[in-house]
């Protein structure tokens, strides 16, 4: 029963229920009639006179005792000790004041101690006992977390936690690693960041983190947005990460069309149309909207060997195959794999590991997976194009608005830059005129087409005149060993030396199939000529680059002599500005760091 004015946990208190009992019983026997005990409400029924209580001058009788020993425990915070129970240490001072000398008194002896008197000696004592004790230098700073104190209190002993940095190890291509501290929320993108400026590489904001699993032949490249150390909690001790560029990463969003053919589109088959490029990606972009990729797939049957052609529809839901031909109907549609829980690797082990009809193989591994090559979901493509658009659908569906989030943060970051780090021309460098010194009076070349080429006519007569220059000076030629000209390039990170054709493939294909990405390497037939090897429309390239020979001096040329060039650089920078014979102009040079 609830009493108006009093505090439930006061009713159901044990002392406060002893004295009801013991009120009651003293009541029935009337050997006393203490103060407190009133008639019934009820005075009709004169059987009640006796037994009811009246509860209302009880709690009025109450909260007075409360107050007072509210009052006597705060006076004696610091010379009365707490029990467990919440009641103070009766010493002998404190019976004597409290001693009964009625019944009325000896019911304030049993009243329970109020609770907020209880907390506050408590938090009273602790702060006490806190502020009493000294300062402890703290010997090992660096296990307490990086805000506290380098002097250790009594109250921060309890909560020291560890600092929330993790040890990583990065690893480069040429098999070099580095061990880097990082705080447990850095992501990959910072990462790369920081490992472009440690090791001095110039941030064009194509570096890229990849998760490589060398005992089951596959790897992936991190979202910018991951979180590196959850990564490494799902990887095995055999897995590490490697530091490398992917041209590609982002290579979707400037070129759609060429990643995603219309007869894979679902959603270009039911237009009839060319789909603008700006509409296709926001159909990928927008959550709302239901794009579908469609195709034949090879698939591995699980824990088998053999492989099964099947069409199979990729959507917002997961991966899907159709038991029926190309059926779209639901009941003809299996699910293959999640895309919420796993993530689509390359399988770089080639198809004779698994035994694939093609080399496009790819594969979509859950998280929780560790080592079972049965649970994964290994998939291949008829060609590169078709592979990389499944796999780029997969990154799309699973993590939308966050890639062109990604993909802009960059940029935005460079245009900020650019406001502070842009020369300001001066006034002389705004008005320079291109000038004809050939005659008796100079002149101003008012036609820009004349200036372009006088200025490509003095450029190639510097380059002769600095060739005549180096063969007086004992270098006959530009491909003798002794040449400056024939190992410069050496020294540029797009030459890789005397690697094989396939080498050249793997490099590109790691490092993002786009057009004009181009690596340069000695060639394996002709000791004395050069390959140039480029990507164009994801397919790979070679371009023999042979010596010729003109009145009496050597020449570099890619095209039988028409264009000629003194050493592989001027090569490079004329094909980076010109497309000439390639197929494009050359852009990304295919690159190595070594940490």
């Amino acid at each position: 029963m609830a009493v108006a004015g009093c505090p439930d946990y006061f009713l159901h208190h044990p002392n406060y229920q002893q004295d009801n009992v013991d009120r009651a019983a003293n009541h029935r026997q009337a050997d006393l009639i203490g103060p407190g005990f009133q008639q019934s409400t009820n005075r009709n029924s004169p059987s009640h006179q006796e037994d009811d209580v009246d509860l209302e001058a009880l709690v009025n009788d109450m909260n007075s005792s409360f107050e007072s020993l509210y009052t006597s425990c705060s006076v004696q915070t610091e010379s009365t000790p707490l029990l467990h129970n919440g009641q103070p240490h009766r010493s002998a001072t404190y019976q004597t004041q409290a001693q009964p000398t009625s019944p009325h008194q000896r019911l304030h002896r049993s009243q329970p101690m109020h609770i907020l008197a209880v907390r506050k000696l408590q938090e009273e004592e602790q702060q006490y006992r806190t502020s009493s004790l000294p300062a402890i230098p703290n010997p090992f700073p660096e296990l307490c977390s990086p805000a506290s104190s380098p002097t250790l209190s009594s109250g921060s002993l309890p909560q020291c936690q560890p600092s929330g940095k993790y040890i990583i190890k990065i690893f480069s291509e040429d098999g070099m690693g580095k061990v880097v501290e990082i705080p447990a929320d850095m992501m990959a993108r910072d990462l790369c960041q920081f490992l472009v400026y440690k090791n001095h590489c110039v941030d064009d904001n194509s570096w890229a983190l990849v998760e490589h699993h060398p005992a089951l032949g596959l790897e992936r490249c991190l979202e910018d947005h991951e979180l590196v150390v959850q990564v490494q909690a799902s990887m095995t001790s055999e897995s590490k990460f490697l530091f490398r560029k992917n041209y590609a990463k982002y290579e979707f969003f400037k070129n759609p069309l060429n990643f995603f053919p219309e007869q894979m589109v679902a959603w270009c088959q039911e237009t009839n149309g060319t789909i603008p490029p700006s509409q296709l990606l926001q159909n990928f972009l927008n959550s709302s909207s239901c794009p579908e990729i469609q195709g034949y797939l090879y698939v591995k049957e699980m824990g088998r060997k053999s492989w099964k052609k099947l069409y199979v529809f990729l959507r917002r839901s997961g991966l899907y195959f159709s038991t029926k031909g190309t059926s779209k109907e639901p009941r003809h549609l299996q699910l293959l794999a999640d895309l919420e829980d796993s993530n689509v690797f390359t399988v770089i082990t080639g198809r004779k590991l698994h035994n694939a009809p093609t080399d496009f193989e790819f594969c979509i591994k859950p998280n929780k997976v560790r080592n079972e090559v049965k649970e994964l979901r290994m998939l291949c493509a008829e060609d590169e194009q078709s592979r990389t658009c499944w796999m780029t659908a997969f990154r799309l569906f699973k993590y939308g608005i966050l890639l062109y989030q990604n993909y802009k943060i960059p940029q935005q970051r460079k245009t900020l830059l650019s406001h502070f780090s842009a020369p300001v021309r001066s006034v002389s460098e705004n008005s320079l005129v291109a000038m004809d010194f050939s005659g008796r009076i100079g002149r101003v070349i008012d036609n820009p087409v004349e200036a372009q080429s006088a200025a490509m006519e003095e450029g190639h007569a510097w380059r002769v005149e600095r060739s005549h220059r180096m063969n007086i000076l004992g270098s006959p030629s530009p491909l003798h060993p002794s040449s400056l000209s024939g190992v410069i390039h050496r020294t540029q990170l797009w030459f890789h030396g005397r690697i094989s054709r396939e080498e050249s493939h793997k490099l590109i294909h790691q490092q993002g199939r786009v057009d004009g990405m181009f690596l340069l390497r000695d060639s394996q037939s002709n000791p004395k000529a050069f390959v140039l090897t480029m990507c164009h429309h994801q397919k790979i390239k070679h371009f023999q680059i042979l010596p010729c020979e003109e009145d009496g001096q050597m020449f570099l040329s890619l095209d039988d002599g028409a264009t000629k060039f003194t050493d592989l650089i001027q090569l490079v920078e004329f094909y980076t500005l010109n497309r000439g014979v390639l197929p494009c102009k050359l852009k990304h040079p295919c690159t190595t760091v070594a940490l």
